[in-house]
């Protein structure tokens, strides 16, 4: 059976749930931007007034309104965001069980078994176009073809609210003449390299020898050419499906720079408890940890190191993301405005056991305690809330927590 992927994509998603709740700013050219003070100050999302302008996500809000002095900013509200996303997802699981999100605002639709229910996949492209519109207020662009990759650029093809057909009698001819860079999963050192080699098309990365490609961008190479000629056979996982984690970690870019080891040690605190919650909380645990830094002139240096046994526990976590920061950065001199904290080569817990040093007793032991006072706090955070237990420094902190 011939197969028919879809791939829905919200337009200008946090912008158009904005117009939605407040229709005044549709006269407007807009966008949503992060929080300044809490220097995040880039464009998250923008309409299509401004995209005339010129105005261009992950742009700085001063370059924002340098090509459009009139712009009205407005701040993110994600919780909102997230309950659009899943009234818009839910609209797509009345036609298929196999939906596959990618990321927020856009996902996959395999229809292959319920085109005799709802008709052909431009059918069913344009029905939902239409009732997400009438339910959400939202439109969406829609690509239909026989597979992800080409379904994806359909629906990046033509905006706003559009729906693309590539199938295998034109994918050349509206695919080959665009840029290298408007392939999916090209981003722009990928379309510096195709560039040097004398590749600036789709078409002429179809027209590539394999083997040439494979030696300018690796294995990469190799799959982008499969995918360019239509060789694509990824499945669409169903809405529940979950790969497996191969690392977890978060991040923070703070209200104000660390400038000494008192900073560091709360907002390692910080990072690493959220990140050994997410470990128990996926019954995983890392091998390693690897730490992201940036100072106050944006640039970035990451460190990892093995660790010793695994672990899902924020007391093993923090001693070793503040000695690799001891050991690669003087907070005096190179205050750190961004930090990230991430644990690396994960483990299922079920597998994990370790060997204890008979000559380390009392590590073994305090790591004991620290495992029952851990598993208490996410026992209380369970029942009670996430904000319900928190450590001293973090109340009222200067780093925007």
């Amino acid at each position: 059976m011939e197969r028919t992927i879809l791939h829905c994509d919200c337009n200008s998603f946090f912008a158009s749930v904005e117009g939605v709740l407040n229709p005044e700013l549709k006269k407007y050219a807009y966008a949503v931007c992060g929080d300044p003070e809490y220097r995040h100050g880039i464009i998250l999302a923008k309409n299509e007034l401004a995209k005339k302008y010129g105005v261009k996500t992950g742009e700085a809000i001063w370059q924002a309104k340098s090509k459009c002095p009139k712009l009205v900013t407005v701040k993110p509200h994600y919780k909102i965001y997230k309950e659009y996303s899943e009234k818009v997802f839910n609209i797509y699981c009345r036609y298929t069980d196999l939906v596959e999100p990618f990321g927020i605002d856009e996902c996959w639709l395999d229809v292959s078994g319920t085109t005799h229910l709802f008709g052909s996949g431009e059918e069913i492209a344009d029905e939902l176009r239409s009732v997400v519109k009438a339910e959400t207020g939202l439109t969406i662009s829609v690509g239909v073809s026989y597979n992800k990759i080409f379904a994806k650029m359909g629906s990046d093809y033509r905006k706003p609210d559009a729906t693309t057909v590539i199938n295998e009698d034109n994918f050349k001819d509206l695919l080959y003449p665009l840029p290298a860079g408007d392939m999916f999963m090209v981003g722009r050192r990928t379309a510096e390299k195709l560039r040097n080699a004398g590749i600036f098309t789709i078409g002429d990365i179809a027209c590539a020898d394999e083997r040439t490609l494979k030696r300018i961008l690796g294995e990469n190479g190799r799959v982008l050419w499969q995918n360019v000629n239509g060789f694509d056979y990824s499945r669409v996982h169903s809405f529940d499906y979950r790969e497996a984690y191969k690392s977890i970690g978060n991040g923070a870019t703070f209200k104000r720079d660390l400038v000494s080891q008192r900073d560091v040690r709360t907002c390692v605190f910080f990072l690493c408890d959220k990140v050994a919650a997410r470990l128990r909380k996926h019954n995983v645990e890392c091998s390693a940890v690897q730490v992201g830094i940036k100072d106050t002139n944006m640039h970035s240096i990451n460190r990892s190191v093995q660790l010793q046994s695994p672990t899902d526990l924020s007391f093993d976590l923090r001693r070793t993301a503040l000695s690799l920061i001891q050991d690669n950065v003087d907070v005096g001199k190179d205050p750190i405005r961004a930090l990230t904290v991430t644990g690396t080569k994960l483990l299922n817990g079920d597998d994990v056991c370790e060997q204890i040093s008979f000559f380390d007793l009392d590590y073994h032991t305090k790591r004991e305690k620290e495992q029952r006072l851990e598993q208490a706090k996410d026992g209380i955070r369970h029942k009670y809330g996430l904000g319900t237990l928190t450590r001293c420094s973090f109340i009222h902190n200067e780093f925007g927590f």
